[in-house]
């Protein structure tokens, strides 16, 4: 049986672009959550992992302790932690985060 950060590991590792977040992003379920979606649509980020927290406390617990960050949403990219909210707003106007993407 694999652990929760095994898991998260595993998710962030196997897939170019992952967010954590509360909801899904059909249904965004806090507003920094649907900041993030937002960010990525407007980055012509249509293809990528969203896990919902909100459906399993051990995850949403565990991605915490995983990045060693407190709060939701949380993006990854290539397996690097990116950041929060405010941080992918950050480097969405800056033009950083599309670069960082289109490596992925």
């Amino acid at each position: 049986m694999s652990s929760v950060q095994d898991q998260i590991r595993q998710t962030v590792t196997s897939n170019p672009v992952v967010l954590f977040m509360k909801g899904t992003p059909q249904f965004p379920q806090c507003g920094f959550s649907a900041a993030v979606v937002q960010v990525l649509k407007l980055a012509g980020v249509t293809d990528y992992v969203a896990v919902n927290v909100l459906a399993d406390d051990d995850v949403r617990q565990g991605i915490k302790e995983y990045a060693n960050w407190p709060t939701i949403p949380q993006l990854y990219i290539k397996g690097e932690f990116v950041g929060g909210c405010d941080i992918v707003k950050e480097m969405y106007s800056s033009g950083e985060l599309q670069k960082l993407l289109q490596a992925a």
